[in-house]
């Protein structure tokens, strides 16, 4: 509940008039990679496009609130832009509401979704509430967008990541780590001292899962689906689960060091991702839509494997390897997986090395989805209690969020 202080009116109540008249908007057609200004329309994206048009450039009075009639997206502008050709709303609050904190405010109203329907006439019936003190909103405005600020830096440093994985991949994959001379092959360079092999030569065999019925309700077997390997590793999350005998069970029981490759999927980019099963979920089973393969493990680090069709290369092979199907999907057998080509250090010692490389990048981005799964929680939870007065910021320690400002350092270290 808010605290008595607080005034609640409906959206509308608080808004006042925003002329935009004789400006011009922009054309998605017409959006620039790059310019002067930039274009903001009601995509997720916080910047849709740039154009030089300065007929279609809003710049006063800042700031302004768009709101994405269709799409419910709210973005706060304090710099001038201009605006795409459909379904934004220019949103400015009355004096005594602060914008920043008026921005916050509409994000925390629940406001249901009517798909590709407009939901301004819904927004403004919409009540919501704010303290009689200036100061006050823009404290809570100030906590929201630290908060913000913080997750939005924590992605920042995820996609860095991943593009520091992507690099390193290309780089291992191509030149190995012992900086010797290149050789040219089918798929494109490798290390001159390794071996292009065929995936049939590195395992011992390949299998087809089970097609028993599963059910989220516990069962005597965990099964291992699609969603549990398509990241390109076992995420042993929203598990199923199935009952057999024992000897039926024992044909598909998971052993450590087992590879999992997906073998039908709509999305041919995810078609051939493999993940090492390494004993979580203990006795799992796998899924008729994947296929196992034992792995020769004098032969072949299977973690390495996993890393390497889980490359730009990798999955470039497989994609160019799939069936098409009559669903619109995508299929991989077992003879198109046993003909799959692999670039392969000649000596475990070497694979090992190079999957500690990408294991350590892997950790590193295991940290960091979790430091961004704690602020999404936190923001979500400031937003609400924040804007009900169910807490104030004098109750609130954010000092922690400071350090978020030095983590790119640590990325790039």
């Amino acid at each position: 509940m808010t605290v008595e202080s607080w005034a609640t009116e409906s959206v509308a109540d608080c808004l006042v008039p925003v002329s935009v008249t004789g400006k011009a908007k922009i054309q998605s057609r017409d959006y620039k990679p790059s310019g002067r200004f930039p274009v903001i329309d009601q995509g997720q994206e916080p910047i849709a496009g740039w154009t030089d048009d300065e007929s279609a450039v809003i710049d006063t009075p800042l700031p302004l609130i768009v709101f994405g009639d269709h799409t419910r997206v709210f973005k706060f502008l304090d710099t001038p832009f201009a605006r795409g050709a459909d379904g934004t709303q220019l949103l400015r609050p009355k004096p005594g509401i602060d914008p920043l904190f008026f921005f916050y405010a509409c994000r925390a109203v629940d406001l249901p979704a009517r798909g590709y329907n407009r939901h301004f006439t819904i927004l403004k019936e919409k009540e919501i509430s704010y303290p009689s003190s200036d100061g006050e909103q823009k404290a809570i405005a100030a906590v929201l967008r630290q908060t913000e600020s913080a997750l939005v830096q924590q992605s920042s440093l995820l996609d860095m990541l991943q593009e520091l994985k992507r690099a390193t991949m290309r780089e291992l994959f191509t030149r190995g780590l012992r900086g010797e001379p290149q050789k040219e092959t089918e798929i494109g360079p490798m290390p001159k001292s390794w071996n292009l092999v065929e995936f049939q030569g590195i395992r011992e065999w390949l299998q087809y899962g089970t097609s028993t019925h599963c059910t989220v309700e516990r069962r005597s077997y965990p099964v291992l689906r699609i969603p549990n390997v398509e990241s390109g590793r076992v995420n042993p999350s929203d598990l199923k689960y199935c009952d057999l005998s024992a000897a039926e069970a024992s044909k598909y029981l998971l052993e450590s060091g087992d590879v999992l490759f997906i073998r039908t999927n709509g999305v041919l980019e995810r078609l051939g991702s493999c993940a090492v099963y390494q004993g979580e979920p203990q006795g799992a089973l796998f899924a008729s839509y994947l296929i196992r393969a034992r792995i020769k493990k004098d032969v072949a680090n299977p973690r390495y494997l996993a890393f390497f069709y889980g490359s730009h290369l990798g999955t470039s092979l497989v994609a160019g390897r799939a069936t098409p199907a009559a669903d619109g999907k995508y299929n991989l057998n077992t003879g198109t997986i046993d003909s799959l080509p692999l670039p392969l250090p000649p000596t475990l010692d070497e694979q090992a090395e190079i999957v500690g490389v990408l294991e350590a990048i892997d950790r590193k981005i295991d940290l960091h989805l979790k430091k961004r799964e704690v602020l999404e929680q936190l923001f979500k939870s400031l937003l609400h209690k924040l804007m009900t007065g169910e807490i104030s910021v004098s109750d609130l320690d954010l000092s922690a969020l400071s350090s978020a400002s030095t983590q790119r350092e640590e990325v790039a270290a």
